[in-house]
């Protein structure tokens, strides 16, 4: 099982020094992916969460993949509707074929309502735009005789029923984010039971969950996945690696930007699930 990191490309402490750092000590420490996520308009509902500067997801990416030599780049998540998909597919083609077959396109209908307004897209019909530019990405990708480049992953995010749907109809793998364990059991069966109504292949699970450290266990009903002391954490792993999890991203963002200012904090956290993931494997 390959472990992933979500970087924060947006936040008052954010800046390019910053995001090479996060790129080098990811790839440094051994992780398999790097991804971004995405907004366009930092309006009001988005800036309470993720406030400026907010790097594009595309630009920072191509970035990247300039730094890393290895490493996989992805999105986590891009908002489907907020751009033409004829867009979408030239730019991932062209950053698939610049990183060496490196990109995975992570997807999702957007939840910022007034994002939406602000690019002129109707919110109500987030789900059916994902799905009408979905078809449409993939079929410029089987059509464009120019794009030479792999095949790229499309992980389809959504912790809702409808999101789960449209991984089976139309993704290569199902990427809920930051769940409790249960909800990742419960969800994968529900994946498990739509692919078989639907008589279609199960699309691989690459989860995304938290990443936050503490000193003692955390017992409080509601504990997200990749939430408590070292050990909490490598027995989720464990248990996604038994559950059939080919990736898993690892998110240390816990909701306060001023967090993008002690990035240290983070990368000490990454850097002791991979020493802990170690030790373990030396083990007889």
């Amino acid at each position: 099982m390959r472990l992933g990191v979500n970087i924060p490309n947006f936040g008052p402490g954010t800046d390019p020094g910053i995001l090479r750092g996060w790129a080098r000590t990811a790839e440094g420490l051994g992780y398999d992916l790097l991804m971004v996520s995405d907004h366009l308009a930092v309006t009001p509902d988005v800036a309470t969460q993720y406030p400026a500067p907010f790097y594009e997801p595309f630009t920072t990416l191509s970035w990247f993949a300039g730094m890393t030599d290895k490493v996989r780049l992805g999105t986590t998540v891009l908002i489907v509707p907020y751009r033409h998909p004829l867009l979408v597919a030239r730019m991932a083609a062209n950053l698939n074929d610049l990183s060496g077959g490196r990109f995975v396109l992570g997807v999702g209908v957007g939840w910022a309502r007034q994002e939406f307004e602000a690019l002129g897209v109707r919110f109500d019909r987030r789900g059916r735009l994902t799905d009408e530019h979905l078809d449409t990405i993939r079929a410029a990708w089987q059509d464009d005789t120019d794009y030479k480049g792999g095949r790229i992953p499309i992980w389809v995010g959504g912790n809702s029923d409808a999101g789960r749907r449209r991984a089976v109809r139309l993704g290569d793998a199902w990427h809920p984010l930051r769940l409790t364990m249960d909800g990742l059991r419960d969800g994968l069966d529900r994946v498990k039971a739509i692919a078989d109504e639907q008589h279609r292949p199960v699309p691989a699970f690459v989860p995304r969950i938290a990443l936050r450290l503490t000193p003692e266990p955390v017992t409080a009903a509601g504990r997200l996945a990749g939430e408590g002391s070292a050990e909490q954490v490598l027995a989720d792993l464990d248990e996604l690696r038994l559950l059939g999890a080919e990736t898993v991203v690892l998110d240390p963002f816990s909701g306060d930007p001023e967090e993008t200012r002690r990035p240290e904090i983070a990368w000490q956290a990454l850097a002791t699930v991979t020493a802990h993931r170690a030790s373990r494997m030396e083990q007889p």
